[in-house]
């Protein structure tokens, strides 16, 4: 399905707030590709496609859950369904089967251990698109003007800070990533240390 396509399907499908936050991630995570050797068009397709949940009932969210296999223990937070959810709808409603792209969608909110450089992409580019704002945006997007993991772990550690100081629950996954990322970036900074 042609982009153009599967951008006015999203567009029915959020309000023209997430409408607009959707567009900056297609953007950001454009930016991101380029910049780090990514796949630009699977970027922008997972982008397209990566909050087209979001806006959902925890109801309908739940109910459509239990028709599909998602991930080890995203049913306990409801918030985190629309990721697995968009994944499982891409290749009915636009014909998307690649793997790396739905995983990417699929992960997008948590994070996971191996994550391809595409699921790098778009995880931060949702968190650090033009629109977001919080206190450590905008220390994490220069630092992704030259680190995609250095990025994705300060963003990690930022979302961390925010559910614990908000006392709410916090994905296994998610802190899996999180130490993956800063046990990589720890080992090229000795590596830079020992040069």
């Amino acid at each position: 399905m042609a982009e153009q396509q599967i951008r006015e399907r999203v567009r029915t499908e959020l309000s023209a707030r997430r409408f607009v936050h959707t567009q900056g991630v297609v953007d950001t995570a454009v930016e991101l590709a380029q910049r780090f050797g990514g796949d630009i068009e699977k970027a922008r397709m997972a982008a397209w496609i990566h909050d087209l949940a979001r806006e959902w009932s925890a109801d309908k969210l739940q109910q459509f859950a239990e028709r599909i296999e998602i991930p080890s223990g995203f049913a306990l937070i409801p918030a985190l369904l629309h990721g697995p959810i968009a994944a499982s709808l891409a290749p009915e409603w636009f014909d998307v089967h690649d793997e790396d792209v739905l995983n990417a969608v699929r992960f997008h909110t948590t994070g996971r251990v191996g994550m391809s450089k595409l699921e790098m992409i778009i995880c931060l580019a949702d968190a650090i698109e033009p629109g977001r704002n919080y206190p450590e945006v905008d220390r994490i997007r220069q630092i992704a003007q030259t680190d995609l993991q250095f990025a994705l772990a300060e963003s990690f550690d930022s979302t961390i800070r925010y559910l614990i100081e908000t006392q709410q629950s916090i994905f296994p996954l998610t802190v899996m990533a999180r130490n993956e990322f800063w046990d990589q970036v720890h080992q090229v900074q000795n590596r830079e240390e020992i040069e």
